[in-house]
């Protein structure tokens, strides 16, 4: 599918491209692999797990979504583009509106206009569970830039397909609750800060994140949103997983916190397909006989169906929560 041909990661020096290049570059012979970020010390820090001395194909280039003459630049010569640049973090974005809306918002419009200016074939956009139902300002911005993706589509003129990839809370993601709490275990603190013990989030691996972002590159025809069946997991669990005889904190939820996250709300299920291993929620203003002709045997869902993390049918106890905090740590 990749080999022979030229992948731009946006954001790609954060967890989530580190485990594409890894798995990119061992699976596949591409003829380019663009890092694309605006952090030039990140990427130097990546060239030395990934020079371009031992990877003939990895390229790094330094620019910022918000810039679009620099994307119109990277994108030359491009077949995928894979939209992993975003800022992510709830409670800071709260009190940084703007900033979240130029990154968020307009670099997502940005990254529909270079890439159809220069005639890129295919953009995947990543998102979150947070774009459903938004209560933060950070899932507001993701909503608008789904939205943004799947009408790309109605006025590329076919010439570049746009899909999307929204999943849950990455483990051990950088500013994420893993290496928060392995940092206080680290320091022999037992007292485990947490929100609300009723909170419940869908929790996937870097490795299922990439493999389903290559299975939406492989088979979307644009304007599908991919998303993956994962477990749930409490995290009062998780600091279980930790050290047993750790204590709660209750500090309350933080600004824009939700208790429970939702992957696709009831509205959304009126327009979704169900498969082995994913969903996809179909768009909901073009003709999707394309994507229909290219997904046979999906199942419609039950109505009234929602996937949310409290009523999810999957879930991870305490001994699985170890094993991936374990598996974490390896990577490392």
């Amino acid at each position: 599918m990749l080999d022979g041909k030229s992948i731009l990661v946006t954001g790609g020096t954060g967890s989530f491209g580190h485990k594409f290049t890894e798995m990119v570059l061992r699976q596949y012979k591409v003829k380019r692999l663009i890092i694309f970020s605006r952090d030039e010390y990140k990427q130097y820090e990546m060239a030395k797990l990934f020079p371009e001395s031992k990877y003939e194909a990895i390229r790094y280039f330094i620019g910022d979504v918000r810039d679009k003459n620099r994307l119109h630049r990277a994108f030359e010569g491009v077949d995928y583009v894979v939209h992993a640049a975003a800022l992510k973090q709830v409670p800071e974005l709260e009190y940084n509106p703007t900033e979240a809306v130029r990154t968020n918002v307009d670099g997502a419009n940005n990254i529909v206009d270079a890439a159809i200016d220069i005639g890129v074939k295919k953009v995947i956009m990543l998102s979150t569970d947070k774009a459903v139902s938004p209560t933060n300002l950070y899932g507001a911005t993701k909503l608008v830039a789904e939205k943004l993706f799947i009408a790309a589509n109605s006025y590329s003129g076919g010439r570049v397909e746009f899909s999307v990839v929204r999943y849950g809370n990455v483990v051990g993601s950088r500013g994420s609750v893993i290496p928060f709490f392995m940092d206080l275990k680290a320091r022999g603190i037992k007292e485990y800060p947490i929100t609300d013990e009723r909170m419940t989030r869908f929790w996937i691996t870097l490795e299922q994140g990439v493999k389903l972002v290559l299975k939406a590159l492989d088979k979307s025809v644009g304007g599908e949103i991919f998303i993956p069946k994962i477990p749930s997991m409490r995290v009062v669990d998780l600091a279980k997983a930790f050290q047993s005889n750790y204590v709660l904190k209750l500090i309350g939820i933080r600004p824009g916190e939700k208790i429970h996250e939702s992957l696709i709300s009831e509205d959304e299920a009126r327009k979704a397909l169900e498969f082995d291993k994913y969903y996809i929620v179909l768009p909901q203003f073009m003709n999707a006989g394309d994507i229909l002709a290219r997904f046979k045997g999906g199942k419609a869902l039950q109505d009234g169906f929602i996937y949310r993390s409290d009523l999810n049918r999957a879930w991870l106890n305490v001994e699985q929560l170890k094993l991936m905090v374990q598996n974490w740590k390896a990577d490392l």
